[in-house]
């Protein structure tokens, strides 16, 4: 019998398990293949990962009989329990196939799928399937970072982006970590660039997981993922530009370098455009909340999968520090 590994929030929304969530997915999330061919430092689907066999991120992902799940997705889908689904997809072999697959048996819910592909071709294959939006996952924002992280090349993976969004506008996203190694400067600075040819871009906190190569890695300051969530913020909607932050000049001794000083407005804007906590909530496609993906429920949480009471805003605020 054909099984199917689904989050364990995902697993609950959909009637499979039983378990008290205070913030349900939205979005149903599914992961297809086992262990990765690829070795991303942060992962714990990595080729050389001692991580456990279920577990994605800090989550785990049970399996579960693949005919009956699908047939709960549409119906949790057509009753408004989640709006997307979205398909975590490892490389392994037949990837893409069992990828158009899952897809074919879930037309008429909008898709995403952080699936790596190889050429362009492949993309517009996926997208031709009935894919809505293809993650093309970048997570690193410098040459060296993504060189330790990930290997290849970065230029390379961030102009293949380029070229998969100006083939299919509006339907290409990625996923960016903070906290591998970069400044908020260069997350800032490709925010702005990702956001200026149309790709979705979603932040996510490094998770240092057991069993992982950077395990003993800490997670970013609450501070400093505060700053980048607002850049992202200010930047996706129009509100401001990286060229307008302020960064410690030569002669700023006393602040880190490559840290985000202002955004370029007066504190008056800057407490109006945060006052209805958006820019602190989980990022990514249209009806993403993924919760307590990075974090756990107890907190600090860096992405909140839900609105945030006055109070949260007031308290994420501070954190920044601004």
């Amino acid at each position: 019998m054909a099984q199917i590994h689904i989050s364990s929030g995902t697993a609950t929304v959909l009637g499979l398990s039983e378990a008290f969530i205070d913030a349900p997915p939205t979005t149903a999330y599914l992961l297809l293949g086992e262990r990765c061919e690829r070795d991303c430092s942060f992962c714990t689907r990595a080729r050389s990962s001692q991580a456990p066999a279920q577990a994605l991120s800090r989550i785990i992902w049970p399996p579960y009989e693949e005919k009956k799940t699908l047939s709960l997705l549409k119906e949790a889908y057509n009753s408004g329990k989640i709006q997307r689904v979205c398909l975590q997809v490892t490389v392994s072999p037949g990837y893409l196939s069992r990828t158009e697959e899952i897809i074919a048996q879930l037309k008429g819910i909008p898709i995403s799928a952080s699936v790596v592909v190889s050429n362009l071709a492949q993309v517009v294959r996926l997208l031709d399937s009935g894919l809505e939006v293809a993650g093309l996952s970048l997570d690193a924002a410098n040459e060296e970072v993504y060189r330790h992280v990930k290997g290849g090349t970065f230029n390379q993976a961030l102009g293949f982006i380029e070229e998969a969004v100006k083939r299919s506008p509006g339907r290409i996203a990625t996923h960016l970590i903070v906290g591998l190694g970069e400044t908020e400067e260069e997350m800032a600075r490709i925010i702005q660039r990702l956001r200026d040819w149309g790709v979705m871009v979603a932040l996510f906190a490094f998770t240092p997981i057991p069993g992982t190569v950077l395990e003993k890695q800490p997670a970013p300051p609450l501070s400093s993922y505060r700053h980048i969530q607002i850049a992202r913020h200010f930047i996706v909607e129009g509100l401001a530009r990286a060229e307008e932050f302020v960064f410690p000049s030569g002669s700023c001794k006393d602040s880190p370098e490559g840290r985000i000083l202002g955004f370029g407005l007066e504190e008056h804007e800057l407490s109006d455009l945060l006052k209805d906590g958006r820019a602190f909530q989980t990022s990514g496609c249209p009806g993403c909340n993924r919760p307590y993906y990075n974090e756990r429920p107890g907190g600090p949480l860096y992405n909140y999968p839900r609105p945030l009471t006055p109070a949260e805003i007031q308290e994420a605020i501070q954190e920044a520090s601004l």
